[in-house]
């Protein structure tokens, strides 16, 4: 049976998610309020606006309903904003912005630049063949807080520095990038064939 995977639709590109998801053989539930995340088998936290999201999320009374399911063991995948919901810290972030602290990692907001800085580039990604494009918007960048975190791609900036933007802890998986935004489906099938 195709699992049931939600996909937070209250801003971002939740649109995009839902098409590659459905084109990979899962049902999408689109979660706008606390009662689309039943009988749920994972979600997806789309990109978007991090702080928005935040908003949206505790304005519609899914924040916390939400909160418990990860706490509990729901499978997640966070892109963009998504990596900064699930984080356990964000660096830069408004005082009274809530994340869901899921993946040992904080997380500098823009790390590589405000929109104009956008870039897409070929990503090396652990257990994939072939490099995958990575499209950045605004991207956030990872700081590794705990040892279980495991890096499966990191970008080098112009200064040497190595820059995690895809990482796993358990059944959280977070990217920097927008694999959405691209016709290569493999990170959303990595992420269904990990649930």
């Amino acid at each position: 049976m195709a699992p049931t995977i939600g996909v937070l639709a209250l801003q971002g590109a939740f649109r995009e998610h839902t098409a590659a998801l459905e084109k990979l053989g899962a049902t999408v539930c689109q979660v706008r309020l606390p009662e689309d995340l039943l009988g749920l088998d994972a979600i997806v936290i789309p990109g978007g606006e991090s702080t928005t999201i935040s908003m949206l999320l505790e304005s519609s009374g899914t924040f916390e309903p939400l909160a418990e399911l990860l706490t509990n063991g729901l499978p997640a995948l966070g892109t963009c904003a998504g990596m900064i919901l699930l984080a356990k810290e964000v660096l830069d972030g408004r005082p009274d912005q809530k994340c869901f602290a899921k993946i040992g990692i904080a997380v500098r907001r823009n790390a590589f630049g405000r929109q104009i800085a956008s870039f897409e580039t070929n990503l090396d990604i652990k257990n994939l063949a072939e490099p995958f494009p990575g499209v950045f918007i605004r991207a956030p960048g990872a700081l590794i807080l705990e040892p279980s975190v495991e890096v499966l791609s990191s970008v080098k900036l112009d200064s040497g520095e190595e820059v995690p933007v895809f990482c796993r802890q358990g059944n959280v998986l977070a990217t920097s990038f927008h694999p959405e935004l691209t016709d290569d489906l493999r990170l959303h099938k990595f992420f269904l064939e990990h649930l």
